[in-house]
């Protein structure tokens, strides 16, 4: 399946969901949120992104990303037969879809040039198409310019249960980081005692659900600096932190800069 959208066609899938098939996902210009598995980070220039089957994500644009366009390319493992991926020459395809189970982002000239070819499949016809969508992957498989996101680990289980338990995780934190998300309170929204539910959260994602809490604050933070003429302070408190100490320290460690250094290196990129 290929999609495009723009000003006028937003993407409006932008709640945590997995499905099936491996999702390649290119957002030309702009900056926003990269949420893929345990994995979150703010994006600047676009992105280029490979995100395997039944990997959980968030979407990546919207009315203000200031991007140019996004284009989605999704498709099964088997799109092309059950061994077509199988045979030597695309052995290298394969492993790509192998290590896109953890995300992938491509960076520098391979997201520039392979970007293109995405948004050029607008033009083409279905076959076109297809002998193109090869090439994006031949070039995504034969590049050194990658980075895999959740390389510390993330484990998801095959069972549906346990993806739309970690689904329904993700959303409540999403809708409720700004306000204080206890551990009984997220343990009773999955049915699991809290024990059992720190044993889980942590096997699944190699964190703890605090630290995944506080990082999804500190993405929203990174934006936030990024898109809004707000004061530090008041970054601060609207991504859920009661203490300016602890925020500027937990960015640093985070972002490897304290938040007024982030801001004035993040507008210099921007311009």
């Amino acid at each position: 399946m290929y999609q495009k959208f723009d000003a006028s066609k937003n993407n409006r899938n932008n709640i945590w969901h997995y499905h099936p098939e491996i999702e390649l996902v290119y957002v030309n210009g702009g900056a926003g949120k990269r949420q893929i598995g345990s994995n979150l980070s703010y994006y600047t220039n676009g992105t280029l992104i490979l995100i395997g089957s039944n990997l959980p994500h968030c979407g990546f644009t919207d009315k203000l990303t200031g991007n140019r366009s996004e284009t989605v390319i999704q498709m099964k493992t088997d799109f092309l037969g059950n061994d077509f991926f199988d045979i030597p020459e695309m052995k290298k395809i394969q492993t790509i879809f192998e290590i896109a189970k953890a995300g992938v982002v491509f960076f520098g000239e391979t997201k520039q040039q392979l970007g293109a070819k995405m948004e050029a499949l607008d033009h083409q016809s279905n076959f076109e198409r297809l002998l193109s969508i090869l090439d994006i992957l031949h070039g995504l498989a034969n590049t050194e310019e990658f980075r895999i996101l959740n390389a510390h680990g993330y484990s998801l289980e095959a069972d549906t249960k346990d993806n739309d338990r970690i689904n329904m995780v993700f959303n409540h934190v999403k809708n409720n980081f700004k306000e204080e998300i206890t551990l009984q309170e997220i343990s009773d929204l999955v049915s699991m005692t809290i024990p059992s539910f720190c044993r889980y959260f942590k096997k699944i994602t190699n964190k703890t659900f605090v630290q995944f809490v506080n990082e999804y604050r500190l993405v929203h933070a990174s934006k936030l600096l990024a898109e809004q003429p707000m004061s530090i302070t008041e970054v601060c408190f609207e991504c859920g932190f009661n203490n300016f100490s602890h925020f500027n320290k937990s960015f640093k460690a985070f972002t490897g800069q304290n938040p007024s250094a982030y801001r004035n290196q993040l507008s210099t990129v921007l311009q």
